[in-house]
């Protein structure tokens, strides 16, 4: 079979190749519809989770619906671009923030409003998906259980790592239907009805249309939207926008201080500072860059996560900071790099380092998350020499948001910061505080005061912790957008599931299943989150993460297949309920102190050894079903549970949900025994 032939359409895929595929498929389309549907509507930067939990919806339906005679799994370009039009024509921004909750941005909403665009794109993503996970299902169908996950994992692999590379390249967003259409193709050939290949032809050009627009680039995180203002004149700068937002402002240095004086507050109560060495950290463009180097920085340590933003800084920032011989450019998270050394600075800028958008795969975890945690400003304040001062400003939109970093620092460094506020509308404030307390003086009246914060009846937020690092959350709860959001999905779910699944009475033996699929979610989001604190917030770490959970989901698919004989039960239970024990009794911070080989060689035995034992405990049960595509969907619908009891975390954190976790398997285990006390094996 020649590729040839392949790309004629004269022959199809079949067997595991059409298994492989179709798998590699699915996940590369539902990682493509996350990052470009949060470039475009913009709430979906701040609810990725939705689309992952309208993924879950849509597999499991069509692995339901896979024992059809009707393939729908041809026509899922037309749902794709119906989803591409209804986007396109209805570009939405989110609506500011509430008071308990900030999203930090402050644009106005150009679309539908939030409570029609995000059921709308919820319903035609699970009804797309829902062909994708039909196509997967009829090639499960043709093997044994087992045999047929393993080939799904290696597929799910290949996805997410043909994905990454093309995050890696930078690639514009044409690049992802096109993928898509050469594996349809390879999937189905003449078979592929015309209607489908129009449309998949409407979507790539679409897609080139945008992505040929004038300043459009993709970074891995945003799409980046470029474009000069006030050309030829004076006053001319060039605005950055991410994912739809304003982000950036590039100009002259001493024009930024004219309209932004914020910029110059922290050497203005640095007396006397040396600025030896300074670490700035969300250097972004470059603009703190270029006015460190103004003050008189000797070396300057840039930190900048999204590589993308640092290129253009380097190209249009009219004062050349990163061309500068002094300054070392480091493309990586703020807390990874702080974790990683030991340098000393004398000054540490928190420059404005909010992002706009999630960490894939963690419903509530921001590029930013632990950058402002008390352990982040602590290894902060240990990187400073003995005259070190260490400041951040921003945009804070709340003053509950101000109070929460002021009293945070207060803690960490035992006593009072300098706080230096401009606007009333917004917040823009900048928080100064010295290693000793004289290192940084104080104007007048600009040294925050607890006491009288609390005299004046304001709230003063406990600060944000690793395990909880939602600093722009004020309260620990749930908020009510969350509730209501999570309430609509479970009963869209359920009418779908309903409407679309047939009866149900084909998932009943498999309810061990849905059990262990809500908790093998929670023990990934945990994944997630450990990676994230330990070696930071990057595209890079959180797709090596992904790839590891299904690395790890692989070896237990081969040591059941490989086996001689039956690994014991009870020997499995214990070993799962023994690792998620240990993973909850080590916190992360005591892996921090370690080096960065052995952090990650323990993080890797912590994180993935319950990963393992689960899918030893669920590949032990799959192995039997006598219908693999309803055990399957049953799984699926339980990570959607799954997700949906991620948002916990907001009120446990992140080492709580090990707990949550275990309780769900134990549920399973518990389920498992009553329905193999009924029949041996499922029907």
């Amino acid at each position: 079979m020649s590729a040839k032939t392949m790309l004629r359409g004269e022959t199809v895929l079949t067997g595991r190749a059409r298994l492989i595929v179709a798998s590699a498929l699915m996940l590369f389309v539902q990682l493509a519809l996350i990052r470009w549907t949060g470039a475009n509507l913009v709430h979906l930067s701040y609810f990725s989770n939705l689309i992952l939990l309208a993924s879950f919806l849509g597999i499991g339906l069509g692995f339901l619906r896979s024992r059809t005679s009707n393939d729908l799994g041809r026509y899922v370009p037309i749902g794709l671009l119906i989803l591409v039009a209804f986007i396109m024509v209805f570009p939405a921004r989110i609506e500011g923030s509430s008071t308990d909750l900030i999203f930090f941005t402050e644009v106005r909403p150009t679309g539908l409003p939030t409570w029609v665009s995000l059921p709308l794109v919820f319903i035609v993503i699970a009804i797309t998906m829902t062909g994708f996970g039909e196509i997967t299902g009829r090639a499960f169908r043709e093997f044994k259980a087992l045999d047929a996950y393993r080939w799904d994992i290696i597929g799910s692999i290949l996805g997410t790592l043909s994905f990454t590379l093309i995050a890696f390249l930078r690639a514009p967003s044409w690049i992802w239907p096109i993928v898509t259409l050469v594996a349809l193709w390879l999937l189905y050939g003449p078979r592929l009805p015309w209607v489908s290949r129009i449309a998949m032809v409407l979507i790539i050009g679409t897609l080139v249309v945008e992505s040929l627009m004038a300043g459009i680039s993709w970074s891995p995180y945003y799409k980046v939207h470029t474009e000069i203002q006030n050309a030829g004149t004076i006053n001319e700068f060039t605005n950055i926008q991410v994912n739809g937002i304003p982000h950036q402002n590039v100009m002259d240095v001493q024009q930024r201080l004219k309209a932004e004086p914020v910029y110059g507050r922290p050497y203005e109560r640095a007396i006397d500072n040396p600025l030896n060495n300074v670490l700035v950290v969300g250097a972004g463009t470059g603009t703190d860059v270029a006015l460190a180097l103004a003050r008189g920085a000797k070396h300057v340590d840039a930190v900048e996560i999204d590589p993308r933003i640092q290129q253009i800084g380097s190209q249009v920032n009219p004062n050349k900071p990163y061309d500068d011989p002094r300054v070392s450019v480091h493309i990586n998270d703020g807390r990874a790099f702080l974790s990683s050394n030991d340098t000393k600075y004398d000054l540490i800028l928190f420059a404005l380092p909010d992002s706009l958008t999630l960490v894939s795969g963690a419903s509530q975890l921001r590029l930013e998350s632990y950058l402002f945690t008390k352990e982040s400003i602590t290894a902060a304040r240990d990187h400073l020499t003995d005259d070190g001062v260490f400041a951040m400003y921003n945009y804070y939109r709340e003053p509950w948001l101000i109070n929460r970093l002021a009293g945070t620092l207060d803690e960490v460094f035992g006593h009072a910061p300098c706080l230096d506020t401009f606007t009333a509308v917004q917040s823009l404030a900048a928080i100064t505080i010295g290693k000793q307390a004289d290192n940084a003086v104080c104007a007048p009246a600009a040294t925050w005061d607890r006491a009288s914060v609390a005299a004046a009846a304001q709230e003063i937020p406990v600060p944000a912790v690793d395990d909880r690092p939602f600093l722009y959350l004020k309260t620990q709860t749930i908020p009510d957008i969350y509730l209501i959001v999570i309430a609509l999905i479970l009963a869209v779910s359920l009418i779908g599931i309903r409407i679309f699944g047939g009866p149900l009475r084909a998932m009943r033996g498999y309810g061990d299943l849905f059990f262990m699929g809500a908790a093998f979610l929670l023990l990934e989001t945990r994944s997630i989150t450990t990676f994230a604190l330990l070696f930071g917030t990057t595209w890079l770490v959180n797709a090596l993460v992904f790839t590891g959970v299904l690395v790890a989901v692989l070896l237990a698919i081969e040591v059941t297949q490989r086996a001689r004989k039956p690994i014991p039960r009870p020997f499995i239970i214990t070993a799962l309920f023994a690792s998620l024990l240990v993973a909850f009794l080590i916190p992360n911070e005591m892996l921090l102190g370690l080096a960065v080989p052995l952090r990650l060689l323990f993080a890797v035995a912590i994180a993935f050894a319950p990963v393992f034992f689960a899918n030893l405990l669920f590949t032990s049960r799959f192995k039997n079903a006598a219908n693999p595509t309803a055990a399957f969907a049953a799984n699926l619908f339980g990570a959607m549970i799954g997700g949906c009891l991620e948002y916990l975390s907001l009120i446990l954190g992140y080492q709580w949900l090990l707990a949550v976790a275990a309780g769900l398997y134990l549920i399973a285990v518990l389920v498992g025994q009553r329905q193999a006390s009924k029949s041996p094996v499922s029907a």
